[in-house]
């Protein structure tokens, strides 16, 4: 099946690509959820506009992912703090949402919780590295600490 992408769908592609996919990915997942359309030679023009807009918004991000970047390296110190074992072992692990929490509690700015790139599963205390994908160009990273909940 023929679709044009929407929005960003990691693994597949950006807004306003062309890409083949399975037939039940697309008309069960991705259609329904907004994320693509249907191919057809009329959707061809709306392409362009879709990528003429990506476009333009990446060119006007670039500065403004660089700047919040900055802010997120300028952070000092990002902690969580979640419920813990006796051997440093988390019940659960930390979720992308809590991490976004976390930035925006020490100050930092408001983040996209899809945009985190955590080093696997956090399960345990200590520091962890999290990066953050701003734009194609401009990745953020920081370290965050996780304690336990008293």
């Amino acid at each position: 099946m023929k679709i044009i992408l929407t929005q960003e769908v990691s693994g597949l592609g950006a807004p306003g690509e062309v890409v083949e996919v399975k037939d039940g990915y697309g008309r069960n997942y991705l259609l329904p959820q907004g994320f693509a359309i249907r191919w057809s030679k009329g959707a061809e023009k709306q392409v362009s506009v879709i990528r003429r807009a990506r476009e333009a918004r990446e060119i006007r991000d670039l500065g403004h992912a660089n700047e919040i970047k900055a802010q997120i390296e300028g952070l000092s110190k990002v902690t969580l703090s979640a419920r813990a074992g006796d051997g440093g072992r988390l019940f659960g692990s930390v979720t992308p949402a809590e991490v976004v929490e976390a930035v925006r509690a020490a100050g930092g700015p408001a983040l996209d919780r899809r945009r985190l790139e955590l080093p696997g599963h956090i399960k345990s205390l200590g520091a962890h590295a999290v990066r953050v994908k701003l734009h194609p160009e401009v990745t953020a990273r920081f370290d965050l600490t996780v304690v336990k909940a008293k």
